[in-house]
């Protein structure tokens, strides 16, 4: 893992990422002070390696700034991104706490910024920590659930529908409002249509002709430094039709 270098305090804005994180802003005021305490901050550059399939699992990480993508590679070694996790996120809990190799490539995407707890700091957060169990447990449990869900939309809902489900997904995470037009809402992770359709489970030619097509209808604006969702009712009405 080699990070482009390390600061070993979080600035406001990346804090204020974790502690409103949905699952670290449930724990006990204890259990966040501990976890954080032991913690080590590192700082990744976009593209940089954090860990990749069948390495050692020293670390569990917490996204504050930036972006985790995560992906896996085929035997024919062709990669495919499987998710984007946004500030707030923990990733890598059960390697580490199975001690089993990681299952899964993780690189910085865009400048990034991390919370890594050792495997020896967090075998130390379980012992002092009861809760931590069940905590993880919870974790794991809204991990499976989203993954659930994109396994059911990709089988139940056409390509357009899922398109603008992901569009609603990224604004929630990554959104930003424009200076121009307040309802206007650009999504800040910086996404290729391949990556993008990488996602979808579809081809970069259809993601691209749903988003043209979404583009004339008003429901998004594409820009060479992004996308810019216009109506997200409209967006939302794509997704219940496609129910």
């Amino acid at each position: 893992m080699q990070p482009s270098h390390n600061e070993p305090i979080l600035s406001v804005t990346e804090r204020e990422a974790i502690n409103a994180g949905r699952w670290f802003s449930t724990l006990s005021p204890s259990l966040r002070h501990d976890i954080l305490r032991l913690a080590t901050v590192k700082r990744f550059k976009d593209g940089a390696q954090i860990y990749a399939r069948g390495d050692a699992p020293h670390d569990w990480f917490a996204c504050a700034k930036g972006a985790v993508r995560m992906s896996s590679t085929s035997l024919a070694g062709r990669q495919t991104t499987l998710t984007y996790l946004e500030p707030g996120a923990w990733f890598g809990a059960m390697s580490t706490f199975l001690d089993e190799p990681r299952t899964r490539d993780a690189h910085a995407h865009g400048d990034t910024t991390l919370v890594c707890v050792s495997k020896e700091s967090f075998r130390t957060i379980l012992s002092n920590h009861i809760e931590f169990y069940d905590a993880l447990l919870r974790l794991q449990a809204q991990r499976i659930r989203q993954i659930y869900g994109l396994v059911e939309d990709l089988n139940t809902l056409p390509l357009r529908a899922r398109l603008a489900k992901q569009l609603m997904h990224l604004t929630r995470s990554y959104g930003m409002r424009t200076h121009d037009d307040p309802q206007e809402i650009r999504i800040g992770l910086q996404l290729v249509q391949e990556e993008l359709a990488q996602l979808l489970g579809a081809s970069r030619q259809r993601v691209n002709q749903e988003l043209k097509r979404m583009e004339r209808e008003d429901c998004i604006r594409v820009e060479p430094s992004g996308l810019v969702v216009r109506d997200s009712e409209a967006l939302q009405a794509i997704v219940n039709e496609g129910c």
